[in-house]
């Protein structure tokens, strides 16, 4: 039987994708099918894994999606020229670019080129500066955004409370602060970000009510940095080596979970946790930008 304090992301994200079904009939009613774009550049094995769900998630909602596949070499240009034709294509409502790209190609160029009002990724500078800003029309990134609706379902109180973010990245660690301290339901926390040039980690994390691992070291957070009863919610996916796995490796979070389970209030697994959660809310910001391009 699972553990009493598993918040369960599967189950929350089967409810949202619910919740999109009826969205998508009044869409589709309206003569409007959402339709989303994937790009991947070169092979990367991850890449093909996460792509290949969130297509598997369109299929099962009834969002049409296409996916483009370029090879490792491609350039920048031919990159851009590719998100040219996608940014005006009105069959697509969001154009996603799967990080992470070949070094030849520079990320921020990529999240800037694709429209706003496509960029269900919530990477372009517009969105992020909306998400600063407060302003609600923009849109979210999507693992932050589902991290706060996972709280959110599992009726953790975040006004007031005392959260710490590991990790400073533009995909979950700032905007995950950012999202949580705005005055506004469902934020107003007091947030701590804690990174590589962080003294002493621990007696931050021992003062957290809800601790969010996004750093991207294995099993970093371990059972003496846990505030007894406090929300812990692992967003790491790291590959590390086990001779008995298949294939010599295995997954495992940012949270040491067997030492850390017992002592937290509640836990997100990993995987079944965050990961399903950011597919979910990639689908809803897809759904919105097809009711916003209705209008």
């Amino acid at each position: 039987m699972a553990p009493a304090n598993l918040i369960d992301g599967r189950a929350i994200a089967r409810q949202i994708q619910g919740e999109l079904v009826q969205r998508i009939a009044a869409l589709k009613a309206a003569g409007v099918q959402p339709g989303l774009a994937f790009v991947r550049v070169g092979e990367d094995a991850a890449s093909k894994v996460y792509v290949g769900r969130k297509e598997k998630t369109c299929a099962e909602l009834g969002i049409f999606s296409e996916t483009h596949v370029l090879p490792e070499a491609t350039s920048e240009a031919e990159l851009l020229a590719m998100l040219a034709r996608l940014n005006v294509d009105a069959r697509l409502h969001g154009v996603l670019v799967q990080a992470p790209l070949p070094p030849q190609i520079r990320s921020a160029v990529i999240y800037a080129t694709v429209r706003p009002e496509k960029d269900v990724d919530g990477f372009h500078p517009v969105n992020v500066g909306k998400l600063m800003l407060g302003d609600p029309t923009g849109f979210h990134p999507c693992t932050p955004a589902g991290i706060r609706e996972l709280l959110v379902r599992a009726e953790v109180k975040l006004s007031g409370a005392e959260v710490v973010v590991l990790g400073r990245g533009n995909i979950v660690g700032k905007p995950m602060a950012a999202m949580l301290c705005q005055k506004e339901r469902h934020a107003n926390a007091t947030v701590t970000i804690c990174h590589s040039g962080t003294r002493d980690i621990r007696a931050h994390c021992r003062r957290a009510e809800i601790l969010i691992a996004a750093m991207g070291v294995a099993e970093f957070v371990k059972a003496d940095m846990v505030k007894p009863g406090a929300v812990v919610v692992d967003v790491g996916v790291n590959r590390v080596s086990d001779a008995a796995a298949k294939g010599g490796s295995r997954l495992v979070g940012d949270v040491d979970f067997a030492g850390v389970q017992p002592i937290a209030g509640k836990i997100t697994p990993n995987p079944g946790g965050v990961g399903p959660m950011t597919i979910a809310m990639l689908m809803q910001n897809t759904v919105r930008a097809a009711e916003i391009a209705a209008r």
